[in-house]
């Protein structure tokens, strides 16, 4: 046999050698995506044990468990305004295995204190799961009734009222509280803190005057009349808390766009179909009687978004982010 034979032969045999090779890697792929999960699902949160997002996750893991039939790990990884929690899942393997859940903080984090460390690029944003309004509240025996009431205050000693909420300046909450501002042309003092308990604690303990939350982390706290509401920045009022007027209705123009997003994410490069599978398991749950009535207690809605849809949304409302830190003073 000549020299091109050879050489044709040898490279025919290394095609089939290589194809073979795809073929099993591909099947395998397709076989761990089919099968999804090969094991407990762990949930990596980005807060402390008690917050909105940590009795959203513990509460649909109990729909989420039969749907899927293994067990859902919820794991709270603080700290960083996000930044534990990124690392944990843009290392891990993109097998659907270990998952997060995010909120606008991340965006905002991504644009402010962690700009160059973490970017939406590095995650796969697999589904969204619901809409959250934020709410600001005080102690039950606050002389502060409404945002009137905190605004002249502010005026009538001269100082910044302490407004304690989740993450740094730049956060979610706290670019709504910059939105209040900007509306009654006066400063609020920023306090940042790590999840709704820090807050609920330094509130009642007198080391803040007011609160920033959500509804789903400080409903037992408005049902036992340890706290009162003064506002919420949403486009009408929770049917849960009826006599709390918006921020709007009080007379502060604010975008009432601004709520806050929860999410299903995953280290980058997830298999579409992956994600696919994940978000209809999420959302199936979702479904669920038990889950439900969580959700009209909560006074949040659902939100069905899928990878594609949601992955648009979150480059969409990146961007949005962005603007109103511009506007904020907290980026160029």
């Amino acid at each position: 046999m000549d020299n091109t034979k050879r050489t044709k032969n040898c490279i025919i045999s290394y095609i089939k050698v290589v194809g073979l090779f795809l073929a099993i890697l591909t099947a395998n792929t397709a076989f761990a995506e089919s099968n999804w999960p090969t094991g407990p699902v762990k949930v990596i949160l980005h807060t402390k044990a008690g917050g909105s997002s940590d009795v959203f996750m513990r509460t649909l893991a109990k729909s989420l468990e039969p749907q899927i039939g293994e067990s859902v790990v919820v794991i709270n990884s603080p700290g960083g305004g996000g930044a534990s929690q990124l690392a944990r899942i843009t290392s891990s393997n993109p097998d659907g295995q270990t998952l997060g859940i995010n909120t606008l903080t991340h965006l905002t984090g991504m644009l402010t204190n962690l700009r160059g460390t973490f970017s939406k690029n590095d995650l796969s944003w697999i589904a969204s799961t619901q809409e959250e309004a934020m709410l600001l509240f005080v102690r039950s025996d606050s002389d502060i009734t409404n945002l009137n009431d905190m605004f002249e205050k502010t005026q009538e000693t001269g100082e910044p009222i302490n407004v304690g909420g989740f993450g740094p300046v730049g956060s979610m909450q706290n670019i709504g509280v910059s939105m209040l501002e900007n509306a009654a042309e006066t400063d609020l003092n920023w306090v940042a803190f790590n999840s709704t308990p820090d807050i609920i604690a330094a509130l009642l303990g007198g080391h803040i005057d007011v609160g920033v939350s959500n509804l789903g982390a400080t409903g037992q706290f408005f049902e036992s009349g340890r706290i009162k509401g003064l506002g919420v920045l949403a486009g009408k009022r929770l049917d849960a808390l009826p006599n709390m007027a918006t921020f709007t209705e009080q007379g502060y123009d604010v975008d009432n766009n601004w709520v806050q997003v929860r999410g299903i994410i995953g280290p980058d490069d997830m298999p579409m179909e992956l994600q696919q599978k994940i978000a209809d398991a999420f959302h199936k749950a979702m479904r669920t009687d038990e889950y439900q009535e969580f959700v009209r207690a909560a006074g949040f809605e659902n939100s069905w978004m899928g990878p594609e849809d949601y992955s648009n949304f979150i480059y969409r409302i990146s961007d949005v982010a962005e603007n109103e830190l511009k506007q904020a003073g907290v980026i160029d």
